[in-house]
């Protein structure tokens, strides 16, 4: 009982602080993407593996490629794509495990709620490059920093799918430049 009710509060939280994000991202006009331009950025990132994955790994990291197209001054679509490895920890090498592969493809949103500062949400689906090679539904809402060459963003990504689910808290940190 006390296990729902904990994951009904999260979800909850979780649920206000994106319709919050939301609320603020249409009513405040940061001029900090150009309408109508093309954005291209290279990111490196790393994380700490969540869920089941958790048990077997214990470190993430990858790089991803991210095009950007600006709708409005505060508001962006994106299309992310690239190579996440989450490394076997030595229990998991002790019995023959190794490391787990995801190329994600995400589309998503990034809107500006104050000057540089953006609340990210992307959708796609992860695609495993080792063992069973299922494909993962991936939801992935972040918030980060953004200036004309640098974006510093911490994200949430799930992935779930074929009776198991886990993630990763991740940093990234890109280069991007004007198309």
């Amino acid at each position: 009982m006390k296990n729902t009710t904990m994951k009904n509060s999260t979800k909850w939280i979780a649920t206000v602080a994106t319709a919050v994000a939301i609320f603020f991202s249409a009513n405040v006009k940061a001029q900090t993407t150009p309408v109508s331009a093309w954005r291209l950025g290279f990111g490196i990132e790393g994380g700490i593996p969540t869920g089941s994955i958790s048990d077997y790994s214990k470190f993430e990291l990858g790089g991803t490629a991210r095009l950007q197209y600006g709708l409005e001054k505060n508001l962006a679509l994106t299309f992310t794509s690239g190579y996440y490895n989450f490394f076997a920890d030595q229990a998991a090498k002790d019995v023959g495990g190794k490391s787990i592969g995801i190329v994600p493809v995400k589309v998503g949103i990034k809107a500006f709620f104050a000057q540089n500062i953006y609340f990210g949400a992307e959708v796609g689906a992860g695609f495993e490059t080792k063992y069973d090679k299922n494909t993962k539904l991936l939801l992935s809402p972040g918030i980060g920093y953004a200036n004309k060459s640098w974006d510093v963003g911490v994200r949430y990504e799930s992935l779930s799918g074929q009776s198991d689910s886990y993630g990763t808290v991740a940093l990234r940190v890109a280069y991007g430049f004007a198309l």
